[in-house]
């Protein structure tokens, strides 16, 4: 049989598309005479990424103006500055969402809820001119205006704010933004321009590479282990009552690890349709099930699966999420077995779902430095019995001597997250829906929104409830991938990783700091639409706004329509909460954390 005729085409690179499509040779020449790039060694990157390709297609050069907020604190960010010429101020204490523009959601009565829904506009999409515009008084939000291509937010009074606030002087050579760039975290801090400084943006991929330099790599790491390291293991409630010197000594011995792809979400629509085991295979393995455990696994950011081996393939059995550990079983099960039992290996194995990021920590340093410190009662119910009473009692005398040398630490810690039942065996069900959710990303979801079929008559009352509180426009659609019985609508789900939120201009999206709900603030949006191409469920929508009486409003220069992001709220300022679940005439409906797996397990036991 003859064979079929190859077709010839170019195999896609990553820096197809460029940070910086202006970038030229010359920009490049100018940066390789500027700190850190001019003492570089060349010689030291691959001939297929060399130094002079990142900064042709991992870099962009920025200007930014005097009083322009560059990075906003609680912004997720892909990229890291480096400063080139002029100075930034970092602001060490935080300002008022208002004067970065985001004005919080103001609760209301039910009197005021209900005068609202009779006064609502039969115009969809309905704003006041308050909510399309920024306002321009001296004391009030932001302004936004162009700078070279680009909108930027400019505070006003921004010399008053600097008297008032305590700041960090930032000047040429110096980087900021890459712990969030380099491990998916919040932004720390805002920093503002205060003179005309000349920037380059670096994203992530680039920044990795970089560190192929070993004496950018030592700067980057040295400054991440000295500020930030010490702060991310004291969040760990396992480690909360180490003294300081056991601290030091863990921080000196922790490993960075990261497996994945931090882009998850250009690949997420492909991998979902693979089926359960194929999906599986692709994952980066992080620790592999019958191998005996090294170092304690603390994820920091992204998601992972745990699974056995059943026959040639894998069941998935936990997902775990930020804060989560593993191997800890197995350790504990180690350091306190009898001298002739065998050692335990992992009863299970991680995998990287898309992006994951984890700390680890060796375990000779954890039997020295953090074993003598635990509190029994944060260890698994698995493990519990193995804990000598004698190092129990040792533990709780050293606790209380540390409490009362630092009676700050119980205020600042996080609670414990919940254990994952990683090695217990699971029933076909459970297994089913677990590596239905992981394959869906929908473990992503802080506030999923999940029906029960069972129950839903399709009556579409929590769509007109979405709509009524809305402008007419419901924030939702009554459609999703179903798994049995459950259906997970494709709303916004207010993610743990929400990649929506990365690349806004203006910093128009955002994560309310106490509820943790991912909110559109009106006036500083300008409608461009990337957090609806980033957002890998398709749950923001551009919509074009309104008055009162229909009216469409248009940009004063190009007579363009104004749009938009759209999506949902939770009903933030309403007193019942969301409209779509009270709403709900048979309890259908419900809006779930899916981050852990136990809140679905309670919901769906409650209801057998």
């Amino acid at each position: 049989m003859e064979r079929a005729q190859a077709i010839r085409v170019q195999r896609p690179s990553r820096w197809d598309q460029p940070l910086d499509a202006s970038m030229s040779d010359a920009d490049v020449a100018w940066l390789r005479t500027r700190g850190p790039f001019n003492t570089m060694n060349a010689s030291s990157f691959p001939s297929a990424t060399p130094l002079e390709g990142i900064l042709r297609y991992d870099c962009r050069l920025h200007r930014a103006e005097p009083g322009e907020v560059i990075v906003r604190e609680g912004d997720y960010g892909s990229s890291a500055y480096l400063v080139v010429s002029g100075s930034v101020r970092v602001l060490v204490d935080s300002l008022m969402p208002e004067q970065l523009g985001r004005q919080p959601p103001v609760p209301i009565g039910w009197l005021q809820a209900a005068r609202r829904y009779l006064r609502r506009s039969r115009h969809a999409e309905t704003r006041s001119p308050d909510q399309v515009r920024v306002q321009t008084s001296a004391s009030g939000p932001p302004v936004i205006r162009k700078v070279d291509d680009r909108q930027a937010v400019f505070l006003q009074d921004f010399d008053a704010i600097l008297l008032s606030h305590e700041t960090v002087c930032l000047g040429p050579g110096e980087l900021f933004g890459e712990v969030a760039a380099m491990y998916r975290a919040p932004r720390s801090a805002t920093v503002i321009a205060e003179t005309e400084a000349m920037l380059v943006e670096i994203r992530w991929q680039g920044l990795r590479i970089l560190r192929r330099d070993r004496r950018f790599s030592e700067t980057l790491d040295d400054h991440y282990r000295r500020h930030w390291l010490p702060i991310h293991l004291r969040e760990v409630p396992l480690l909360r009552f180490l003294p300081e010197e056991n601290l030091r000594r863990v921080v000196e011995s922790t490993e960075l690890r990261s497996f994945g792809r931090m882009a998850w979400n250009i690949d997420y629509q492909k991998q979902r349709t693979l089926p359960a085991a194929k999906q599986i295979e692709t994952e980066p393995v992080v620790a592999h099930e019958g191998h005996l455990p090294t170092e304690l696994l603390i994820l920091r950011s992204g998601f992972g699966r745990v699974s056995v081996q059943h026959g040639a393939s894998h069941r998935t059995t936990a997902y775990l999420g930020k804060g989560h550990f593993f191997g800890l079983d197995e350790i504990l099960f180690n350091a306190f077995r009898a001298p002739a039992a065998p050692a335990r290996p992992y009863q299970s194995s991680l995998r990287a779902v898309g992006f994951l990021d984890a700390l680890a920590i060796p375990v000779e340093s954890f039997a020295e430095d953090v074993l003598p410190w635990i509190r029994k009662e944060e260890l698994p119910s698995s493990v519990q019995a193995l804990f000598p009473q004698a190092i129990e009692r040792r533990s709780n005398r050293r606790r209380r001597r540390s409490a009362k040398r630092d009676a700050h630490a119980d205020r600042t810690v996080q609670p414990s997250p919940v254990w994952p039942t990683g090695e217990a065996e699971s029933t076909n069900e459970s297994t089913a829906l677990l590596e239905f959710i992981v394959q869906q990303r929908l473990n992503n979801g802080r506030d999923a929104m999940v029906i029960d079929l069972h129950r839903c008559t399709r009556c579409d009352d929590c769509v007109t409830a979405c709509s009524g509180v809305h402008d007419g426009n419901p924030r939702f659609v009554r459609q999703g991938p179903i798994h049995d019985r459950l259906q997970f609508v494709q709303a916004c789900m207010h993610c743990t990783d929400p990649v929506c939120m990365i690349g806004c201009p203006t910093g128009a999206i955002a994560r309310d700091p106490d509820t943790g709900t991912v909110l559109i603030h009106d006036p500083i949006c300008i409608g461009c639409g990337l957090c609806a191409a980033a957002c890998p469920y398709d749950t923001i929508r551009m919509a074009e706004v309104v008055d009162g009486k229909g009216r469409p409003y248009v940009d004063e220069s190009a007579t363009a329509p104004i749009r938009k992001a759209t999506k949902c709220d939770q009903c933030a300022s309403l007193p019942s909460g969301s409209a779509c679940v009270a709403a709900c005439p048979h309890e259908a409906l419900v809006r779930i954390d899916l981050s852990e797996p136990e809140p679905l397990k309670q919901w769906l036991q409650k209801r057998s």
